[in-house]
């Protein structure tokens, strides 16, 4: 049987397939507008994800970490480091007749103390009076470093006062390290000498530790000379993310770091204390 469709019934047919037509372009319009929504908003949060990226890495400047050894014996340069109002640290020489009220007055403006551990040489500086040196057992090593030690209060950490012989020296380094350790106390290798194994000895027994990782800034100690080795330690800070300085209290240093350290802020490094640079 064929059915025939009124001419109404035909109008109202072709109506149906309009309204059906118009239902299925809107619901492909929906799902282009919602792909473009999607789209945009993916490309909205990987920009964000950019830039939280971005002030995250900018907020983590590179650091510089200033120790100035040898002191203890002078008053009138601490003076001098004391009126520099930025986060050194000062690293003492133990019993001297100053390195305890000079350790103490360290700690109480803010500054850094450190044990300026005196180590057994190869070449010919003047030792100290009382020094680590290679064959000594692990109680005079004991017994030394805790009598060094109460003559610089407020030490939080140690490194070595010349030393290229006891540092290079394993079983010397092996004994030294445990009892840092016990004391909680950081080792900073001044790196004396290239064949030194201290900083291998402190990280192996599990010591806080780092080295001197850019020149010693005053090993010519003349102004310019000293500016040029502070300006090559701003520049390693900036190209390894970090970096440790060691410089002495010598009238020309202290003319140096007056005149720079205003400046190393401006130029995207941070100073810090050598404990902010242990790892």
């Amino acid at each position: 049987m064929k059915l025939e469709l009124s001419p109404a019934g035909r109008g109202s047919l072709a109506v149906f397939f309009c309204a059906l037509a118009s239902v299925l372009l809107c619901l492909v319009g929906c799902d282009k507008i919602k792909s473009y929504r999607e789209a945009a908003g993916a490309r909205r949060s990987s920009k964000e994800r950019a830039a939280r990226s971005s002030r995250t890495g900018s907020t983590a400047s590179p650091k510089l970490a200033i120790i100035l050894d040898d002191v203890g014996s002078d008053p009138a340069a601490v003076d001098q480091i004391f009126a520099l109002y930025y986060p050194l640290t000062l690293s003492v020489l133990p019993l001297h007749q100053h390195s305890a009220a000079i350790a103490g007055e360290a700690h109480r403006r803010g500054y850094q103390v450190m044990l300026h551990l005196p180590m057994e040489s190869i070449g010919n500086e003047v030792a100290e009076p009382q020094q680590l040196h290679v064959g000594m057992s692990s109680s005079q090593v004991s017994s030394d470093l805790g009598g060094m030690l109460s003559s610089v209060p407020y030490a939080v950490g140690v490194n070595n006062h010349q030393g290229s012989l006891a540092t290079s020296n394993p079983a010397l380094m092996a004994e030294l390290m445990p009892l840092l350790r016990q004391r909680h106390l950081f080792f900073i290798d001044s790196r004396t000498t290239a064949a030194t194994v201290a900083f291998d000895a402190a990280e192996h027994d599990g010591v806080p530790c780092a080295f001197r990782n850019v020149p010693f800034l005053d090993d010519v100690q003349e102004a310019g000379a000293i500016r040029r080795q502070l300006e090559l330690a701003i520049h390693g800070a900036k190209e390894k993310g970090e970096a440790i300085a060691i410089g002495h209290p010598h009238p020309e240093t202290l003319q140096v770091l007056r005149e720079i350290l205003p400046q190393v802020q401006g130029q995207g490094v941070q100073l810090v204390h050598a404990s902010a640079l242990v790892h």
